[in-house]
């Protein structure tokens, strides 16, 4: 994998924190340095422990499932793909909770929720042997970076632009499992 396409995977996985960042960026009264640096913190250590998670995990089955592992990265990053892409429809998914705080039970309830397709792509870097620990560090840096801005964002700009985000993200996703699978299959080569 190029430091190009996990470049894009960390920005992709980091748009669901980035659109929580931009809601507390909307809803904190004036949000500052110590703001965004939670936040990012939070979101940028959960995005980089998911996928580590999701790495030995995959790595415990992969040799039972080499023969088809390609199949199961293509799977993971369409499904994540679409997901996202739905979730750019959902027009509940737009709001942004009205509160002041930032509680550290919140924080973690969002953290793990905005993760969890972190835990899928961390299955799929176990199949394509990616060297992990540099992977991890940079998705959760690239997140941190993400979300720390997102808070400021949100408290300049609003969500104007958060369903295209998702909408490109979820797209980009799906194209990386395309070109994963057909890569395998020996149709292209990069």
């Amino acid at each position: 994998m190029t430091i190009f396409e996990l470049f894009i995977i960390a920005v992709v996985l980091s748009m669901d924190a980035f659109d929580v960042a931009v809601c507390k960026g909307l809803t904190l009264r004036k949000p500052g340095i110590k703001h965004m640096a939670i936040v990012g913190a939070y979101f940028g250590i959960f995005q980089a422990g998911m996928p580590l998670l999701g790495y030995f995990m995959g790595s415990y089955f992969s040799e039972s499932i080499k023969a088809y592992d390609h199949w199961v990265a293509f799977a993971l990053l369409v499904l994540i793909g679409v997901k996202m892409i739905k979730e750019r429809f959902d027009k509940e998914d737009t709001e942004c909770r009205i509160e002041d705080k930032l509680k550290i039970s919140d924080m973690l309830t969002l953290s793990l929720a905005t993760s969890i397709d972190a835990l899928a792509v961390g299955v799929t870097f176990a199949f394509l042997e990616v060297n992990i620990l540099p992977a991890v560090l940079f998705i959760g840096v690239v997140t941190f970076i993400l979300s720390a801005l997102g808070v400021k964002i949100g408290s300049v700009f609003g969500a104007k632009y958060k369903s295209k985000a998702e909408l490109a993200g979820g797209i980009i996703l799906v194209l990386l499992g395309v070109k994963i699978l057909l890569e395998h299959l020996g149709v292209i080569s990069f």
